[in-house]
């Protein structure tokens, strides 16, 4: 399991909470990426021992964090977790379980759920346009998706080393959806799984940086599978789009091409 946390240092303690009670919890491994937390979160060593925290310096965005994350892992399987998830104890092996039973999977999704337990918003549109919807599920077997939210995904580690890495083009925000078409692009699938239940609660608002980086994102994808027109198109959206809307803080960065990757300032 490799969970990704940035200065929410009380989401990321629910979250580690949530995964010690797994079952089977003796044969799983825990690694916290830090991206340069100022907020307390390096006070949580003691309170779980059991886990392996990975400190980086500064923020260096959520796709680098990801690669960090998988490569200290020694598993078949790696659990991608965002640190705003609680995990039911039965779900990480159950997400194993449905890759164990389909070779022609590469990776296994929760169903992402609210604090009721409905359905939260989990599935998305590939090129990635931002948009989430609930899963619709009729039954307790697994079902293929398209593009399954980042928040919670199990990817075969052989899958990730096909394509070398998570393509690091993307800073924050593109990696998800990147890597599910890299994996429907190879002919495999991605399973949702019904009987795996995480929650999680995205109320945040993102700042003028972040929503910088996702339109950026959306460019990088356009080029990378659309074509260098489809790209420059999506490149000139991400600076008259906030030209346009006055937001002058977001324009800042996506005139400079600046993503959140560690070389910001």
């Amino acid at each position: 399991m490799v969970v990704v946390s940035r200065n929410r240092v009380d989401l990321l303690r629910k979250c580690l909470a949530s995964l010690e009670k797994s079952e089977g919890r003796d044969r799983l491994q825990i690694i916290i990426v830090d991206n340069g937390s100022r907020d307390g979160s390096g006070q949580l060593d003691a309170d779980f021992p059991g886990a392996q925290f990975v400190r980086l310096p500064k923020n260096f965005g959520l796709t680098k964090a990801l690669n960090i994350g998988w490569r200290a892992a020694d598993a078949e399987y790696v659990f991608f977790l965002h640190d705003d998830t609680e995990v039911s104890p039965g779900a990480a092996l159950a997400l194993a379980d449905a890759l164990d039973a389909n070779p022609d999977a590469s990776a296994s999704c929760p169903l992402l759920v609210d604090e009721e337990d409905r359905p939260a918003p989990q599935l998305g549109n590939l090129p990635p346009d931002g948009q989430w919807r609930p899963a619709d599920v009729a039954g307790p077997d697994p079902v293929p998706v398209e593009f399954p939210r980042g928040a919670a995904l199990m990817v075969r580690v052989y899958s990730i080393k096909s394509i070398r890495q998570i393509d690091e083009r993307y800073g924050q925000f593109g990696s998800d959806a990147d890597l599910a078409t890299q994996i429907l692009r190879a002919s495999k699938k991605i399973l949702l799984v019904p009987s795996a239940h995480v929650k999680h609660v995205d109320a945040r608002a993102y700042t003028a940086h972040e929503r910088a980086d996702f339109l950026m994102a959306k460019a990088v994808y356009q080029g990378k599978y659309s074509g260098f027109a489809a790209g420059l198109e999506g490149r000139l959206k991400s600076v008259f789009g906030p030209l346009l809307g006055l937001r002058l803080a977001e324009l800042r960065y996506t005139l400079s091409g600046q993503k959140i990757d560690g070389t910001q300032e």
